[in-house]
């Protein structure tokens, strides 16, 4: 295209903020590669539960993410994911977006030598250029020197009624009052850890994602991007 945009755009925010649908459509609309970090944390959270049947010694859950081969490819199936998630070659993207590894992830993300393992490969493939990365500390920790920051929020009950809506489609049993309690408790965990806690950049762009439409928010980036690239 014409236009020129930044190289790395940052995308952060809580649960369900939208994030991804936003970041899929910003990459496409810009050529760029779509990297959704919280994949990696799902997937290490995924992992634990099912090699070690718990989550709580950090120790064995930091060896099992320095260890794991994760990878995050474009998606092979028309099933609405946004991409392939695989652990040592078994496709497990729609495991990462069960109940149980959403209670979970955010204990698992505090440890420090999983973030320590999960960033090193992140800011790798970000530093390639021509990324839209999302997840929750890119532009406080992972690309702090980024030159789009984007802090996407939504409230709670609209972020919960979208995760509760996104298993009734696809034929899973949901609990809106359980996912309204287990995203407020996991907003809790994730803004308090001592390590890399979720908050804006203090040179972020914040949206909020009620009421407007994933393409309204892409709209808005595009508009910031170009004034600063």
């Amino acid at each position: 295209m014409d236009k020129k945009y930044p190289s790395i755009i940052a995308i952060d925010g809580p649960a369900a903020s939208g994030k991804s649908t936003v970041g899929v459509l910003l990459a496409k609309k810009l050529d760029y590669l779509f990297f959704d970090t919280g994949n990696m944390y799902r997937a290490v959270t995924w992992a634990a539960l099912k090699r070690l049947k718990r989550v709580d010694n950090e120790a064995d859950v930091t060896h099992l993410a320095e260890t794991v081969q994760i990878d995050v490819q474009p998606p092979s199936v028309e099933d609405g994911r946004l991409a392939d998630v695989l652990v040592d070659g078994e496709d497990i993207t729609w495991q990462i977006r069960s109940p149980e590894v959403d209670a979970n992830v955010s204990q698992v993300s505090a440890y420090p030598g999983v973030r320590d393992a999960m960033t090193y490969q992140q800011r790798r493939i970000g530093n390639r250029g021509r990324v839209v990365m999302v997840g929750r500390d890119i532009g406080t920790v992972v690309l702090p020197d980024a030159e789009l920051k984007i802090y996407l929020d939504a409230s709670v009950e609209e972020r919960a009624r979208r995760r509760y809506e996104e298993l009734v489609r696809r034929g899973e049993t949901a609990d809106y009052e359980k996912i309204l309690k287990a995203m407020k408790k996991r907003d809790q965990i994730d803004s308090t850890r001592a390590v890399a806690p979720l908050r804006p950049a203090s040179d972020a762009v914040q949206i909020c994602s009620d009421r407007i439409s994933a393409e309204q928010v892409v709209d808005q980036i595009l508009r910031i991007a170009e004034k600063i690239a």
